[in-house]
């Protein structure tokens, strides 16, 4: 322990201050652990235990900074490149080759926060998700002092391995400073945060998420070593994800599975607002919402909630949709559909 230590600690003691006497304790009992005095070490934790959430033996109990997440329980589709992407960054990390900061991008609900589920399960780690509402504050001084115990709390887990700390929606924590619409203190913030990110141990797994992008601090952006992009969902992408979806849904459910006629109306409402996370929650309430004596009454309810516009029946003709399966999007009778398509009429 070094002299500066102490001068630092006492201090901290004589101004009351107590933020600065905890996070010197615990650079302190960080010092005695690499060093080898584990013991030593988690005797001085165990000493703050109250006021850090911390047991004895180094198992943490993660303070207000962190929200647990649990992993997920259900399958979650992707396209084969970001796939390839989320394999390499587990074998990455399996194979410490140096890489332990990731951005991951891209439109709400294209699977971002579902897919750091994923690899917590597959890596066998606990998602610690920060909460922006502990750190932010109004006095935005307090904000900065806030990210400094932030990071000092991630550096000092005394097992990172077994977890992944995650900024869920980044870009509310960090803004573009040269942005002429930014406050001149959350710039200041910003750069807080870039202070400390260089300070982060390489032995956690630290993974940010993001839906504006294009407005992040491209300093930020450098700082993390890899970008997974998640808008790369292509027509076949979300036809197959509805597909998988459906199969996966329809357990226990009195439907029918129409792979020709989903696709006709994933291809007729798709845009690039047509996310997985719509398609997702889409099909499981028109399951769920679905007539037990119609097994077809899912496929309905899905084109109700995808169609930007009501189509008539010569405009769905023309999409390629059969009479059969514009009775089955309507509830018209095929009679009935034959009859108005000669007529010329969706009257």
């Amino acid at each position: 322990m070094k002299k500066s230590d102490i001068v630092a600690l006492i201090k901290a003691y004589a101004n009351n201050n107590r933020t600065d006497f905890i996070n010197k304790s615990m650079d302190i009992a960080n010092d005695f652990k690499e060093s080898g005095d584990v013991e030593l070490s988690q005797y001085i934790m165990s000493l703050f235990s109250e006021g850090l959430n911390m047991s004895p033996q180094g198992e943490e109990q993660v303070s207000s900074f962190f929200t647990e997440i649990s992993d997920c329980n259900q399958p979650l589709y992707l396209p084969e490149g970001i796939t390839s992407d989320l394999l390499g960054i587990i074998n990455s990390i399996k194979g410490n080759k140096g890489l332990n900061k990731f951005l991951f991008i891209g439109k709400p609900g294209t699977g971002k926060t579902e897919a750091v589920k994923q690899l917590a399960k597959a890596l066998g780690r606990t998602i610690l998700c920060v909460n922006f509402s502990t750190i932010v504050d109004s006095a935005l001084g307090q904000t900065n002092k806030n990210l400094i115990s932030l990071f000092k709390e991630i550096n000092n887990l005394y097992n990172p391995s077994n977890y992944i700390v995650l900024f869920d929606e980044i870009d509310a924590l960090v803004l573009d400073r040269i942005n002429k619409n930014d406050l001149r203190e959350m710039g200041r913030a910003t750069s807080t945060f870039l202070k400390c990110l260089d300070t982060l141990d390489n032995k956690v797994l630290l993974i940010g998420t993001t839906n504006l992008y294009e407005y992040l601090d491209k300093a930020l952006v450098r700082r993390f070593d890899a970008v997974i992009s998640f808008d790369c969902y292509s027509l076949k992408d979300k036809i197959d994800i509805a597909n998988n979806l459906i199969s996966y849904y329809k357990k226990g459910n009195n439907i029918s599975k129409d792979e020709r006629l989903l696709s006709k109306i994933i291809k007729l409402t798709d845009n690039d607002s047509l996310t997985p996370g719509i398609l997702k929650n889409t099909i499981r309430q028109a399951i769920a919402f679905s007539s037990v004596t119609d097994p077809n009454n899912y496929l309905m309810r899905i084109f109700d909630k995808l169609k930007a516009k009501p189509y008539t029946f010569e405009e769905l003709s023309s999409y390629g949709f059969t009479v059969r399966e514009i009775e089955i999007l309507t509830g018209v009778s095929k009679s009935t559909v034959s009859r108005k398509l000669s007529e010329g009429t969706n009257e």
